[in-house]
């Protein structure tokens, strides 16, 4: 997710292959002595790095809102600790016709955590609420497999407690969606009270107190510092909530929060520094688990760095950089948990949609464990084609001319850091200046989502086992299109048409054979533009206290804390 994060953890460096077959607390790992606990089994001491921008559902795109999201929000399916999709606010799995169009969901009898009652219709609200282009959600685009009645959603509440929803077509992850964040519901009046103009649509989620439908209700915010969730005594499920209170330390400082935890004022972090990973391998304490989605770096196509360039020129620009990124050190270096150097955008692991896995042998754009300096004559090559010109210092470096210097964004993370400087250090081999800035979490996701930016560090965690999933984020009005592919048509030459035609067709095709050919075929226009340069594939670390239990996490990142046990 997102992205980010997708999205994306913003102190997650240390995340790679999906599907790896690791996972945190196994018996391979030893008993080295644990940290010490503190002995409040009433409330669960967190750290999810960064403050989100929004918690509003419908507006987050970042992967620490969405784990604040299903904590505090309930869509009408939610995942277990198998990470199978099972009914929430649904009373069961949906009925399905024939033609797999239509689907008819029969809803559980709950209410908001202000006791009113919750129906079919709060969901026909928020999903239409997400696509209003007044919300601007960056995520409208996965509401368009549902058909629409002139600028409306065809869905309706048959009765208050009976959803229907008509579809375009059949679509083979759509169960995946109804438990993804997006899809929850808003209580109508908080999101009006606050937005009576129309102009902020997520100011009704900007300060505690609102009224939300999951296990937790956020009862105290001090911004960029803490964050009080108290568990919602009127969640339909909340017999099954044993910690009272989740206590949430908003901080990105790994060294801070890390110090934190061994010292007992953390139950949970979801990073480390990144030289202490090497002393934790074998500690109980840390778990390494599956992910699904990839690290990366994207250029923004609009840059004046290729005003001069025509876009054959940039695609060759953008590819040189990638030969010398070495990937092999940084997953061996930096990350050190066990990642692999990503040779596609679609991570190892994914699904296909028919019935296979997405990525194959013949599905490399480049040999990921040989890129590095040991490719500077290719890449001086490439950039010669764009106009420079190369000289040899004599020492294994080389001078270019005219000087290229290129701006790296980041947000807060010294494992970002680090990736930043190996990437600087390689590009140095051939002249490339790589100047690098780190950005507070939300300013680097806006200036990131505007295009502001040359060079930025990029993540994406899958928000459903399907391709389309990381391929539909770069159409032209995708609110996480960062590299802003097709925005502007007098910078950016690419004729992205053809991709937005090639995602609509992949959405509304019934023949799923042909749907993955499409699927490949998208990657394969993505990969030409090296716009997006995937680095490695992620999985993902925390720190969890022997005393704590019942903590899940999925593949996209997402971690369940409502049914958490402390001794």
């Amino acid at each position: 997710m997102k992205k980010l994060l997708a999205i994306l953890l913003a102190s997650t460096m240390i995340i790679g292959l999906a599907g790896c077959g690791s996972s945190g607390g196994g018996a391979e790992q030893s008993t080295s002595a644990a940290t010490t606990e503190n002995a409040d089994k009433d409330t669960l001491y967190i750290n999810l790095a960064s403050e989100p921008d929004f918690l509003d559902p419908t507006l987050n795109s970042s992967v620490d809102g969405a784990c604040l999201a299903v904590n505090s929000f309930e869509g009408l399916y939610t995942y277990n600790e198998k990470q199978e999709i099972v009914p929430a606010i649904a009373e069961a799995l949906p009925e399905v016709s024939e033609d797999g169009c239509t689907y008819t969901v029969k809803l559980k009898d709950t209410v908001w955590s202000n006791g009113e009652k919750l129906t079919a219709n709060d969901f026909v609200y928020s999903w239409n609420r997400a696509v209003d282009p007044a919300t601007a959600a960056d995520y409208a685009y996965l509401f368009d497999i549902i058909d629409r009645d002139d600028d409306k959603l065809d869905v309706k509440a048959v009765d208050d407690y009976t959803l229907e929803i008509k579809l375009t077509n059949p679509c083979p992850y759509f169960l995946s969606l109804l438990a993804f964040p997006v899809f929850f519901p808003v209580y109508q009046a908080d999101v009006e009270k606050a937005n009576p103009d129309g102009t902020k649509p997520g100011a009704w989620a900007q300060e505690a107190g609102f009224v939300s439908n999951g296990a937790y209700t956020l009862t105290e915010w001090k911004h960029n510092e803490s964050m009080v969730y108290t568990k919602n005594d009127n969640y339909w499920n909340a017999d099954k909530v044993n910690i009272p209170t989740l206590n949430f330390m908003l901080s990105a400082d790994n060294t801070a929060t890390y110090a934190a935890y061994n010292s007992g004022d953390l139950d949970f972090i979801d990073s480390v520094p990144t030289d202490e990973i090497q002393s934790l391998l074998n500690n109980k304490e840390f778990k390494i688990i599956d992910n699904l989605g990839t690290y990366y770096l994207a250029f923004n196509v609009n840059s004046d760095l290729f005003k001069d360039m025509t876009p054959e020129q940039g695609d060759k620009f953008r590819e040189a950089i990638s030969l010398m990124i070495d990937r092999q050190y940084i997953v061996d270096a930096v990350g050190q948990t066990g990642q692999v150097p990503a040779d596609s955008y679609i991570p190892a692991g994914m699904s296909d949609g028919n019935g296979g896995i997405f990525k194959g042998e013949d599905t490399s754009y480049y040999d990921a464990t040989t890129t590095g300096p040991s490719n500077a004559e290719q890449a001086m090559k490439l950039l010669e084609e764009c106009g420079y010109s190369f000289t040899d210092n004599g020492d294994g470096t080389y001078s270019v001319s005219p000087a290229i210097t290129i701006p790296y964004i980041l947000n807060q993370d010294d494992g970002h850091q680090k990736v930043a400087e190996s990437i600087q250090s390689d590009l140095s081999t051939i002249g490339i200046e790589i100047t690098i800035a780190q950005e507070d979490w939300n300013v680097f996701l806006q200036d990131r989502k505007d295009g502001k930016y040359t060079f930025a560090r990029e993540g994406w965690l899958a928000d459903y086992d399907d391709p389309i999933n990381m391929l539909e984020m770069f159409t032209t009005d995708s609110g996480n299109n960062d590299p802003q592919l097709g925005r502007d048509a007098d910078k950016d030459k690419h004729n992205w048409k053809e991709y937005d035609a090639l995602i609509k067709d992949i959405r509304t095709t019934t023949d799923f054979a042909s749907r993955v050919d499409k699927m490949h075929k998208a990657e394969d226009i993505l990969m030409s533009t090296y716009a997006v340069i995937p680095i490695y594939y992620y999985n993902d670390i925390y720190m969890q206290k022997g005393n704590v239990d019942g903590i899940y996490s999925t593949v996209t990142g997402n971690k369940y804390f409502m049914y958490a046990t402390k001794k």
